[in-house]
């Protein structure tokens, strides 16, 4: 095992195991003891650490008012809770395939009970396909032990998110640890299906954020984006500021 810390926990299911990590300061979700699905620390459960869930977060930059997420892929809840916690209005749906990571979040990381949150055991596809929600964001990291979920690289999945999405509405996709035959693939796709109404930037670590908009990009100069990248710092806890340079530096606004 190569994440440092004691197990706590170790769940196995028809999909392969599920383990708990704890350090002195942090609480850790791996599905192969070697790679971080998500990371808690102690002090502050709502807080966003990892750098790429900070990051996803620059899909807010373009949406005025936030009311409707969508997270596929709950994992240990980190996005979720952070959303829940960040915005007092916004009601958050959640897809976890496997239903063992799901009560995982609940007993180990602090997943709230609250009639703002609609958690729903399938698969993204089946969900995406048979939904009828429309979200102001959506959030897809969707990954397995052995790297993404292939099921995020189809072109009917990437379709049904963008018409689950409300008029400027934003996908947002996390993408590391991928082959490049699987990379390439997904890329072309996401070229059909937003054509021209994509930005990315990476980020540390290796992660490629991705966001894919319903309708044309809204016009952000750098100082709207750096205004808005402070308010959301101020309001969820996290570097958003660093997150909107970026983006600026990357776009060449």
């Amino acid at each position: 095992m190569d994440i440092n810390g004691t197990c706590i926990s170790t769940t196995i299911d028809d999909h392969g195991p599920i383990y708990v990590y704890q350090t002195r300061t942090s609480r850790i979700l791996s599905f192969d003891g070697k790679i971080y699905q998500s990371c808690m620390k102690l002090n502050n459960i709502n807080r966003l650490h990892l750098s790429y869930t900070q990051a996803m977060m620059a899909g807010l930059f373009f949406i005025p008012t936030v009311k409707t997420a969508t997270v596929m892929g709950l994992g240990a809840g980190s996005i979720t809770k952070n959303l829940l916690n960040s915005f007092s209005e916004l009601n958050v749906h959640a897809i976890e395939y496997r239903e063992a990571v799901a009560k995982i979040a609940k007993e180990y990381f602090y997943l709230p009970d609250t009639d703002r949150l609609f958690l729903y055991i399938d698969n993204a596809v089946n969900y995406m396909k048979n939904s009828n929600l429309k979200s102001d964001i959506i959030f897809s990291d969707l990954y397995n032990s052995e790297g993404m979920e292939p099921k995020q690289v189809q072109a009917s999945y990437l379709r049904d998110c963008k018409n689950a999405l409300n008029n400027q509405g934003v996908l947002v996709l996390n993408i590391c640890h991928t082959a490049l035959k699987l990379r390439e693939g997904l890329d072309k796709l996401l070229a059909i299906e937003f054509k021209n109404r994509l930005l990315s930037f990476e980020v540390e670590g290796g992660n490629t954020i991705v966001l894919a908009f319903k309708d044309d990009i809204p016009s952000l100069n750098k100082e709207e984006l750096l205004t808005k990248g402070k308010w959301l710092q101020e309001e969820m806890n996290i570097p958003m500021e660093r997150y909107a340079q970026l983006l600026a530096d990357t776009q060449d606004l």
